[in-house]
């Protein structure tokens, strides 16, 4: 068996506003949009990403639905240049995420930044160059 990931799921409080943020902030593609789930596609190549309404999301897997601070996980994103990375990051702002670090030169040589999306769900903004 190999595990090869296709989606990738994440719970937020309220639809619209996340909706809003990925597709016309981040500009996503809608693919599916159903009371309380929206499926959106990243690219031609990357996984899909889910959006399901938070305590629906938690009920469905069957655990508590509190939950704040790091949660262990972030996304990632990896551009080609330096001038993506900061576009993306000025792009998710703009949308009404926040910038939890800003871009800046890495210790291992190349460019970073995270966000959050307006659910607090971090993105990793990162290119090698």
């Amino acid at each position: 068996m190999s595990l090869q990931m296709n989606t990738v799921m994440l719970g937020v409080e309220d639809m619209n506003r996340a909706k809003k943020f990925y597709v016309d902030g981040l500009g996503c593609t809608l693919d599916q949009d159903l009371p309380g789930f929206v499926r959106l596609r990243l690219g031609p190549d990357a996984p899909m990403l889910a959006l399901y309404e938070w305590d629906a999301a938690a009920k469905d897997a069957g655990v508590p639905a509190e939950g704040s601070g790091f949660r262990g996980v972030s996304l990632h994103f990896t551009p080609d240049s330096r001038d993506e990375v900061d576009e993306t990051v000025q792009a998710a702002r703009a949308a009404g995420g926040t910038v939890v670090k800003e871009p800046a030169a890495a210790q291992w040589g190349g460019y970073y930044g995270y966000f959050s999306d307006p659910d607090g769900h971090l993105w990793k903004v990162a290119t090698a160059t």
